[in-house]
């Protein structure tokens, strides 16, 4: 038997892929629907009476078997309690009660025996059925009781479907790989140091108990893959009155092997002193046991250690000469949070190395391993080669040491200068003449070289062009006069002019997004009213001076309708825009040459509408009446053959 088969399949166990457990209902419609399908349906009393038992006795023995299957999946898929890793054995007894989960289970496994049973019992009695009518009668009786069976299962199927799902969201944690765990009171900064480390994407609320469950997050230190769990707050009372949110972290802490990270929030916004939260690290510290432990000071950008009062100093002191590293960090400011990271991730590294050295597999790994030491062939001392050019600069470089002739690397120049570092690659060229390193290497384009084309006095022209440029400056010739009030109220209305486009450029894209219909380019545009002609009448009168009062009769702009019956002449004068065209031909009567054509287009118009509406059975007479075949021939006609039974 191989113990770390056993662990790898525990640490990579699944809970995703387990079957879903349909309701009780849903179970039976399943199985009696697939035993309709799957099983013959036809047979006749006059068939030889052991083709009748066989015929019924299939139904039973396919409709038991179904039934076991899926039972036997469902019992197989959950996993065991006894066999999983004791992390995920206490974690689905504190989340779903041990004791009811392996009673649901137990009566899943009872019923699918009595179901066994049942099928074994009634294809027994079907042997000794002499009729068609009391086979038919065992196999309802035995398919009745399989599904009164099922029936009774409703709430274990219920419960254990509930299971599956809260399962299935359960967050992958390997028990056995480099893991930390982050614990601590509610609202301390657990799961914000979990997003800024990992991945994970946990919510950050500002109240008490957002994480009500386990998450995980994964980083990647020194090429090792690391698993954060990220654990729900702990409060300070005794274990008996820990809630389910609490306990899965206190199963945490109990069962996995990681680096502890004990999070405290030395600003005490969480709502906790920090002499309550001392307390209950020396609480819950039994579960620290042989694990490497740190203790995060978080919220520094709020109240930084130095800060603190004597007594909050005081707690903290005892901490640390108990042994515990304590390291400053906070979350907002990301200060102190890879030094979190790297601390636990070292000494979990520490313990997991010591841990492999003392195991049992150690004297195995070194017996295989053997260190080769060559044994000298004569007794001449022969020295190692060293060649001139080391031996000479040894020379030159006097009594220094081997630090004195040691060739300064790039990288130590490039930290001593800083800012100043520029690398220059000339400087290793191997040139006859030393001279030529820096030379200014010609640029040639279509076979010609640039410097040829460039003025040699090019330099001189532009210090003087320069200092000519300077002299302008001097006098004053670029100074801006000061701007005046009517430059700036220009400036300020040219603004308002933006401002306004840029939001009729934002309305009329808004506009165009709209799902409304669209006037045509073509559709004729609506003449103004009368009131707004009247008003540009008018005005045209005041600029022209004629004097004439609008509301008088002679000089009215319209005529007083009230009380007055518009006459014929004036109606005709109606604008043509204003009224439909009269020239225009009815659609029925548009392109006919003449009243003949267009008595002959009604014809075949009519002709073509009734035998439309004779075919549909609108315009059906008593000359129509047809009747239909009452037993069509092809499916009533010859010997049916083996194949399709759906007619009958």
């Amino acid at each position: 038997f191989n113990h770390a088969s056993l662990h790898a399949e525990m640490a990579h166990y699944n809970f995703k892929t387990i079957t879903v457990v349909p309701s009780a209902k849903d179970f039976i419609d399943i199985i009696l629907s697939k035993t309709q399908r799957k099983t013959p349906t036809v047979i006749h009393r006059h068939y030889k009476i052991c083709r009748i038992r066989q015929f019924y006795t299939r139904k039973i023995k396919f409709t038991q078997q179904n039934y076991h299957d899926k039972l036997a999946t469902i019992i197989s898929e959950f996993p065991k309690l006894n066999d999983i890793h004791p992390f995920y054995g206490d974690l689905m007894n504190v989340l779903y009660d041990k004791d009811h989960y392996k009673l649901a289970l137990g009566q899943i496994n009872t019923a699918k025996h009595l179901i066994d049973n049942v099928a074994k019992d009634y294809v027994r009695l079907v042997k000794f059925a002499d009729s068609m009518y009391r086979c038919k009668q065992l196999k309802r009786a035995a398919l009745g009781r399989m599904c009164t069976i099922m029936k009774r299962q409703k709430q274990s199927l219920q419960y254990l479907e509930q299971v599956r799902q809260h399962l299935s969201r359960l967050p992958s944690i390997d028990p056995n790989t480099r893991t930390i765990l982050i614990c601590g009171f509610p609202n301390v900064g657990k799961s914000s140091f979990i997003n800024k480390v990992t991945r994970a994407d946990v919510e950050v609320q500002p109240y008490a108990f957002t994480t009500k469950s386990l998450f995980v997050g994964h980083l990647d230190y020194r090429y090792l893959r690391w698993q954060v769990v990220d654990t729900p707050g702990i409060l300070d009372h005794s274990l008996e009155e820990r809630n389910t949110i609490e306990m899965q972290a206190i199963t945490a802490l109990a069962h996995l092997r990681a680096a502890v990270l004990y999070v405290m929030d030395i600003s005490e916004h969480c709502g906790h002193s920090i002499e309550e939260q001392v307390c209950l690290f020396n609480n819950i510290k039994p579960l620290f046991v042989n694990k490497p432990l740190v203790v995060a000071l978080n919220k520094i950008d709020i109240v930084g250690p130095g800060d603190l009062g004597v007594s909050a100093k005081a707690q903290l002191d005892r901490l640390k000469e108990g042994g515990v590293p304590l390291v400053p960090m906070s979350t907002v400011t990301e200060e102190g949070v890879n030094e979190v990271k790297t601390q636990c991730c070292e000494l979990l590294l520490a313990q997991r190395v010591e841990v492999k050295l003392k195991g049992k597999k150690m004297p195995d790994v070194l017996n295989r391993l053997h260190v080769a030491v060559p044994i000298p062939r004569d007794g001449m001392e022969r020295q190692p080669f060293i060649p001139s050019s080391v031996k000479a600069r040894k020379s030159t470089a006097g009594g220094g040491g081997e630090a004195a002739y040691k060739k300064k690397l790039e990288r130590e120049i490039e930290l001593e200068q800083g800012d100043d570092y520029f690398l220059d690659l000339r400087k290793n060229y191997l040139l006859e003449d030393d001279g030529h390193k820096y030379d200014v290497v010609p640029e040639i384009i279509e076979g010609k070289n640039v410097a040829d084309f460039i003025d040699p006095d090019i330099l001189k022209r532009l210090e003087e062009l320069e200092k000519e440029e300077e002299l302008l400056e001097a006098a004053g010739v670029y100074d801006s006069e000061p701007e005046d009030e009517e430059v700036l109220e220009t400036r300020e209305k040219a603004e308002k002019i933006r401002r306004a486009r840029s939001l009729m450029r934002k309305k009329s894209i808004a506009k165009r997004s709209m799902n409304y219909p669209v006037m045509p380019r073509h559709a004729a545009a609506r003449s103004r009213s009368r009131a707004r002609q009247a008003e540009e009448k008018m005005e045209t009168a005041e600029c022209n001076g004629d004097g004439a009062d609008p509301m008088d009769d002679e000089g009215s702009v319209w005529p007083k309708l009230i009380g007055k019956k518009r006459t014929r002449s004036q109606s005709a004068a109606r604008p043509h825009s204003r009224s439909r065209s009269v020239s225009r031909l009815p659609r029925d009567q548009s392109g006919l040459r003449d009243s003949e054509q267009l008595e002959k287009a009604r014809k075949k118009m009519k002709s073509s509408q009734s035998y439309l509406l004779r075919r549909r059975g609108l315009m059906r007479g008593e000359s129509d009446r047809k009747i239909e075949s009452k037993k069509p021939k092809h499916l009533f006609a010859g010997k049916r053959k083996s194949g399709k039974t759906g007619r009958r």
